[in-house]
């Protein structure tokens, strides 16, 4: 799901956040990935911005704290970040990190209903963060090659 600049900016006052370059082009990020992205992926796909490291990681926090950018994967200790909203059932459902390459990929469809809860701890649960590890088909299809 990708958002306008003006998108941006209105969730950004929505949660009484100030308005910056760097939060809207963070956001715009989260937006416009397919699956969880890290601190370091952010900075890569910023490419070559006039903004340091220190204020893309302090706005990151910034947008996680007002919610707007939840960490949805820890798999491997590296926080992954989607932007709210977008990321349905975010906490709900696993994720499959790549051993070899680090991609993390959200496993929406394939095994969400076989983790399905129910009984008395159903209502009670906040958020989960199920993570399954092995090989991507990319990296599978590099190791055959």
């Amino acid at each position: 799901m990708r958002i306008t600049k003006e998108e941006a900016r209105r969730r950004l006052r929505e949660c009484g956040l100030r308005v910056t370059a760097p939060r809207v082009a963070v956001l715009g990020i989260l937006a416009g990935a397919e699956d969880p992205v890290s601190f370091t992926q952010v900075l890569d796909l910023l490419g070559d911005s006039d903004w340091d490291q220190a204020t893309i990681y302090r706005n990151l926090v910034k947008l996680r704290e007002a919610g707007l950018a939840p960490v949805v994967s820890r798999a491997d200790g590296i926080d992954r970040y989607a932007l709210a909203g977008d990321h349905e059932d975010s906490h709900r459902h696993p994720h499959f990190l790549c051993e070899d390459c680090g991609r993390v990929a959200c496993l929406k469809e394939e095994i969400a209903a076989a983790l399905s809860i129910d009984g008395p701890w159903a209502e009670s649960i906040r958020r989960a963060m199920v993570h399954l590890l092995g090989h991507c088909p990319d990296c599978l299809a590099q190791a055959d090659a």
